[in-house]
């Protein structure tokens, strides 16, 4: 489905909201008009969308949509938008995600964003993108959570996590946040086909310090790998570089505390913060 003519120069953002406003014009409604037929959304709200500073919730989206009878083409020009707030590095690596037929996943310093609740994300984004509005960060948080649906597959995905112990101990800002997260952490482990791990400090250094890796196995058989270090990262698609990978993996793993040593951990952080915010 062809989306527009308008020019290539224009962001995902900016050519949503270009949309918007034009569609609003040719039925000759105000932004308030357009606010009442759409469920009250705020005029200020919609005003910011036609202008492109801030991306609409999918849920808006589907009323346009719906209201202007485009055929889902503003649900696209959502998605196109999403995607632009992924990082180049990342852009093509997840965009196979939806593929997957195994994920695997060491993080050295946080909780692996498939397991995030939206607050920790929030948090975050909000440490890593300084200068980023409170309205940008709630369109990153909400890219994140959109890729959990990943979850919610008839058939159950095999996601295995192995988390450094420091991505427990270290604490948010926010209070509370880091309950919520552990508590997200425990009922994510009991859920079929899922495993996390937890590789604790007493096993001294491990093979990825400092960094994250990703193997995903696609629905073909083949597996490729993404490694990340504080901004950037590679996707790696080298058979002999992913088998380098998958053998760090496999170490961390062996490293790392049982399944159920592992919930026991976690638990034990979590009675912690559960104290520290009623004390």
């Amino acid at each position: 489905m062809e989306l527009n003519n308008e020019s290539d120069k224009l962001t995902p953002r900016l050519r949503l909201g270009r949309r918007v406003r034009r569609l609003r014009e040719r039925k000759g409604l105000s932004i308030r008009q357009l606010s009442e037929q759409v469920g009250g959304y705020s005029h200020s709200y919609l005003g910011r969308v036609e202008l492109g500073d801030q991306l609409p919730s999918e849920a808006l989206v589907r009323l346009l949509d719906e209201f202007f009878d485009t055929d889902g083409m503003l649900a696209e020009l959502l998605e196109l938008a999403h995607d632009s707030l992924i990082p180049d590095y990342s852009r093509t690596f997840l965009s196979k995600e939806p593929l997957a037929e195994r994920i695997q996943v060491f993080t050295s310093s946080h909780i692996p964003g498939l397991l995030q609740t939206e607050e920790y994300a929030r948090e975050l984004f909000r440490r890593a993108l300084i200068s980023e509005s409170e309205a940008g960060l709630n369109e990153r948080v909400a890219v994140r959570m959109r890729r959990q649906r990943i979850f919610e597959r008839a058939e159950p995905l095999p996601y295995w996590a192995i988390i450094d112990e420091a991505a427990l101990k270290r604490p948010m800002l926010v209070p509370g946040c880091m309950a919520e997260q552990l508590r997200h952490l425990v009922q994510m482990s009991a859920r079929p086909r899922i495993a996390i791990q937890v590789l604790p400090f007493t096993k001294g250094m491990h093979p990825m310090p400092g960094g994250s890796l990703t193997l995903m196995t696609l629905t073909e058989g083949e597996t490729i790998a993404q490694v990340e270090s504080f901004d950037s990262g590679e996707g790696v698609h080298s058979t002999r570089k992913i088998v380098e990978l998958t053998e760090c993996f496999d170490l961390a793993r062996s490293m790392a505390l049982t399944d159920d040593e592992s919930l026991d951990l976690i638990r034990r952080y979590l009675k912690e913060y559960e104290d520290e915010r009623d004390s």
